[in-house]
């Protein structure tokens, strides 16, 4: 099979000491491409210099609402002329996280705002956080008039899914979708058209039931995809198929070959 890992944190540091083994082991799982969004200013250079290394990673420059205390006014002029200059697949991570009560609403919001606007003046995809705030990003994706991209690690409601649809963005899924307990996001799963969705790891977070305690890693975007397929008519060869297509197609990546 050729997967893509649509959202993996690549560059985070747990990942510095075996980098070479975790590239090998998602390549002979069949992950042939791995999207890296960025976090804040701080890892645009790692992440542009790994993508730049390996030819099967794709960078993303943005700035995520819960790295507030990183972000200043100047670095999304920053974000400007990075993406102007280094050609990433899409903005991003950025969006909306309300479940941190110190995090400012407003300032996050002007802070995503901002770069839907990127995303829109660039031609970009975006890459969207959206954790306990998914109407405030839907009224704000409505708002910035920018219909291209995904909402990543998707938990809102069945209803919530198909407007972000409607308005022509994707929904990206990960390893909370493995565990048995999540009722309502594996009905979900069943619901949606096979071609709204994508998959990710979210490595090192949010490891799957397989692996739970362990760091995150590409590689396991396989019990991801075996996990969706079990909860769909589609075959698994066509479940990965689409999802692959899907991302390739929404991210502008080239033709695909596996490893």
């Amino acid at each position: 099979m050729q997967l893509i890992d649509s959202h993996v944190h690549i560059d985070a540091s747990t990942f510095k000491l075996d980098l070479p083994a975790v590239l090998s082991r998602a390549r002979q799982a069949g992950v042939v491409a791995q999207v890296i969004p960025a976090t804040h200013s701080g890892n645009w250079q790692s992440i542009l210099d790994l993508c730049t290394e390996h030819n099967d990673l794709y960078p993303c420059f943005g700035m995520h609402p819960c790295f507030m205390e990183h972000h200043s006014a100047d670095h999304l002029n920053d974000l400007a002329r990075w993406l102007g200059r280094f050609s990433p697949v899409a903005v991003g991570e950025c969006g909306l996280d309300y479940s941190i009560i110190d995090l400012d609403k407003s300032a996050q919001q002007r802070l995503f705002s901002a770069q839907l606007t990127f995303a829109r003046e660039f031609r970009l995809p975006i890459i969207i956080h959206a954790y306990k705030a998914v109407e405030d990003v839907i009224r704000m994706v409505r708002a910035s008039g920018h219909y291209k991209g995904v909402v990543h690690s998707f938990n809102g409601s069945e209803q919530q899914a198909h407007r972000l649809i409607d308005l022509g963005y994707k929904l990206s899924f990960g390893g909370a979708v493995t565990h048995n307990r999540a009722t309502r996001l594996r009905e979900l799963i069943t619901k949606l058209p096979l071609d709204s969705f994508l998959l990710e790891t979210d490595g090192p977070d949010q490891p799957g039931n397989g692996h739970l305690g362990q760091r995150n890693e590409p590689a396991y975007l396989v019990d991801i995809w075996r996990d969706i397929s079990a909860l769909r008519p589609e075959t698994a060869e066509v479940v990965a198929e689409t999802t692959t297509q899907s991302a390739q197609a929404l991210f502008g990546l080239p033709e695909l070959n596996a490893a």
